[in-house]
């Protein structure tokens, strides 16, 4: 190949042949738009553009897939499996190799059909291409790939870069345009401009249909450079270059067939081949073909129209677009979607004719599409902004600030806290039986068969998941951000961990901690017949009480024995409990709650990703004792979340919940009215004894509202005088609403008092106040 000019083009998650930059300006960037009257006229016009040859490259990355099916006969891989940090999951589970498989391979299709072509690899970037370098001899070469910026990405950015360098050639990074605003157009001039609130983003981007840039068209059959002829195999490597794409599949299936320690197996289940994807229970399949086709069909089908009231849906074909696995390997780019959607709204896309809404404008279906396209914009310039904060346990919140760190329960001996409740054995085996689907709360148990049957959930579900892990259970949400990972078909490293940091309370949602998902009111809400659940808990089909369906604890003993369900784990030892209220009866055990929850949380979300959302409601927050101890084990229950929680204190309410005792006698409690202000109070001494610890719930400073815990009294009849400002602690007021700003009252923790005074320019509001105190924090 002495005298070619060939371009390397790696690829990694551009996985499409349209609106694909690099080909757009390979096949625009010659001095002439005519075309070439002889063979002779086409090279001089190749020569013209500088490069002889095109090598599309796609690599499998070995820190990333597991490669040991791709392993010559004989050889051996050099490289660790691809297991997670924490939980040592297979970085990518089947689904996603599957998918991945279908989705390189009709690339290659689509790159032959237009006269090129598509190398396959296995190994490191900075290996594989020096590799390539060594096989095209005396050519000369350039190297292109499109920019990513997650961490790993980056770092295989530089490993290009280093080889490059050291061959004396041309690196070349491409902005990556497959996002709905081109990062050119956001007004961002560094990543640390972007607001910490997604809310504040979007309305500096819209009118949003107004915002991208035009799609670029694909290119012509044989107006890229052509694929090198002589280009081989690299015979010194371990790895093999697959034949056909069921060989490709074959090989990225068999090593994970063995699934991880305390995982449970994964269904077989393959693909019907008719690429619709019409069926609920259909497994999506990859490829810029089919990514293509099913945009095409959810507009057809009026899909899109409906998409803002079906998108928290969780069963069924179109309930959500599932473009989100398409758009996370760039199968497909968010500004084709808008494209699209722009011809069918405006009516220019004859495509479109037949589809509700043809040349009516804008609706409120597509609106809602383009609202979650630009969520997954916001969630990767976070990415950008945070840098490997995305994957940290402490999250974006707390900047790594350790002292700010909440003790998130550990199945890791090693690292868990001293006395660590439930014990890192005990944790183990909670995730292991959310993993499988088997806590005994109805809406986790569908949505992790689901997963574990097809790599999809729906957004609604999502949530719900991830809510009950991280803040109901108080489990490291990296688990859970991990096995999301390994299964999701759709998983995008951006969205898939910010949207975990989002709703662990860690991330970037302004209420943080404060937004709790109840999952038995949520399936009330969303799964309003129980067929969701029903679907992928079959057990539960015969229970007739929904509130039985969504949480089998509650179920009657004779009700279970019909059903065959009396020794079923999910009735007789749930992973948790949890108090609801159908009618205004509670529907659970009676215990009362050592660790009380509330809230409405939730709101936004999206089938386009895996996404948090933009909640709405109100909590009491959270907390525990650790003398209850019920944390994550059977009888521990949470608070309604049917019920209104309390909301700031700055919203309007007349259900603030009064202080509860969870066991002994009730501490005392005493009117605040009979403090005056400015005036401080000693509380008398009393032994509520060791077993008796209470909740009251409070808000500190800036924090969400939360539940302290108490170990021991320790009362003390001289108030002291060096009480803190007003602002400390607020009152919530039991009963009444409440004026804005509230009330300011200061307790002065282990000092057994309290000094009463209003926040400066808020007036008292009138009694009656309560007040109790405990020696971690009190609460009004």
């Amino acid at each position: 190949m002495d005298g070619d000019k060939v371009l390397i083009y790696l690829l990694r998650r551009d996985l499409r042949t349209s609106d694909n930059p690099i080909l757009h300006h390979l096949e625009t960037s010659s001095p002439s738009s005519s075309s070439p009257s002889s063979p002779a006229a086409a090279d001089d016009e190749r020569h013209h553009r500088g490069f002889t040859h095109l090598l599309p490259v796609y690599v499998f990355l070995p820190n990333q897939i597991e490669v040991s099916g791709l392993v010559r006969p004989g050889k051996q891989s050099p490289y660790p499996p691809a297991v997670s940090a924490i939980a040592k999951f297979w970085r990518c589970g089947p689904h996603r190799a599957r998918f991945l498989a279908q989705s390189v391979w009709d690339l290659k299709d689509n790159l032959e059909e237009l006269g090129s072509g598509l190398a396959i690899r296995t190994g490191d970037f900075g290996t594989v291409v020096k590799s390539i370098l060594g096989a095209l001899g005396g050519a000369t070469a350039e190297v292109w790939m499109t920019e990513e910026l997650s961490h790993e990405e980056k770092l295989d950015q530089d490993a290009v870069a280093s080889a490059c360098q050291a061959a004396g050639i041309t690196f070349k990074l491409w902005p990556d345009e497959k996002y709905f605003v081109d990062d050119r157009d956001t007004g961002l001039q560094t990543p640390s401009e972007l607001p910490d609130v997604y809310t504040s983003y979007r309305k500096s981007q819209e009118p949003l249909r107004k915002r991208p840039r035009s799609a670029l068209p694909r290119p012509e059959k044989s107006s890229l450079p052509p694929f090198p002829d002589s280009l081989s195999a690299d015979s010194e490597s371990p790895f093999v270059e697959p034949r056909s794409l069921e060989d490709l599949r074959a090989r990225l299936l068999t090593p994970l067939r063995n699934p991880p320690p305390n995982t449970p197996p994964i269904p077989e289940t393959e693909p019907e081949e008719d690429g619709g994807d019409a069926a609920p229970d259909r497994i999506l399949q990859g490829g810029e073909t089919r990514a293509l086709n099913r945009l095409e069909y959810l507009i057809n089908s009026g899909a899109i129209k409906t998409y803002k009231d079906t998108r928290n849906g969780l069963l069924g074909p179109t309930f959500s677009t599932k473009l989100s696995a398409f758009l996370a390997f760039g199968c497909i780019s968010a500004r084709q979607i808008h494209h699209h959607l722009v011809g069918y709204e405006d009516g220019t896309d004859a495509r479109y004719e037949s589809a509700d809404g043809y040349g009516q404008g804008e609706n409120e279906g597509s609106e809602a599409v383009r609202l979650e396209l630009l969520w997954r914009d916001y969630m990767r310039l976070c990415t950008a902004k945070f840098g490997r904060r995305l994957f940290r346990r402490s999250g974006f919140r707390h900047k790594g600030a350790a002292s700010l760190d909440k003790e998130w329960k550990t199945a890791d001996a090693s690292t868990a806290q001293i006395g660590q409740v439930p014990n890192p054995d005990e944790v183990g085996k909670i995730v292991a039986r959310i993993l499988a689907g088997t806590t005994g709360i109805g809406l986790i148990d569908a949505s992790q068969r689901e997963l574990l049957h097809t790599g999809y959930t729906s957004n609604r579900a999502r949530q719900n998941v991830a809510s009950f892990l991280a803040k109901h259970l108080g489990i490291d949400w990296r688990y859970g951000a991990e096995w999301y990972e390994m299964m999701l078909v759709d998983y995008d490293v951006s969205s898939n961990w910010s949207n975990w940091q989002y709703v662990a309370g860690v991330g970037n949602d302004p209420r943080g901690d404060a937004r709790i998902f109840n999952p038995i009111k949520q399936a009330f809400d969303y799964d309003k017949d129980g067929t969701y659940v029903r679907t992928w808990v079959p057990e539960v089909k015969g229970l007739d009480k929904l509130e039985n369906v969504f949480q089998l604890c509650t179920a009657s003993a004779a009700d279970l024995e019909r059903c065959g369900l009396t020794d079923s784990v999910m009735a007789t030892d749930p992973v948790f409990r949890i108090e609801f209220t159908v009618d205004r009866k509670p529907k659970t055990s009676n215990k009362m709650s050592t660790r009380r929850r509330g809230g409405r949380g939730g709101g936004g979300g999206g089938s386009l990703n895996s996404n948090g959302g933009n909640g709405r409601g109100a909590t009491t927050g959270h907390g525990r004792t650790e003398l209850a101890a019920a944390y994550g084990r059977p009888g521990g229950v949470v608070a309604d979340g049917n019920r209104r929680s309390m909301p700031p204190l700055e919203q309007p309410s007349v259900y603030r919940p009064t202080i509860q005792a969870t066991s002994g006698p009730p501490p005392p409690i005493h009117p605040a009215a009979a403090i005056p202000p400015g005036a401080a109070f000693a509380m008398p001494a009393f032994s509520p004894g060791p077993a008796s610890p209470y909740h009251a719930p409070q808000q500190y400073g800036h924090h969400p509202p939360w539940y302290g815990h108490h170990a021991a009294y320790q009362p003390n009849p001289t108030p002291n005088p060096g009480w803190g400002v007003y602002g400390d602690y607020r009152a919530a007021r039991t009963g009444g609403p409440v004026l804005p700003g509230g009330e300011m009252v200061n307790v002065a923790v282990n000092h057994g008092g309290m000094h009463r005074g209003p926040l400066p320019g808020y007036p008292l509001s009138p009694p009656p106040y309560y007040y109790s105190h405990h020696n971690m924090g009190s609460g009004i």
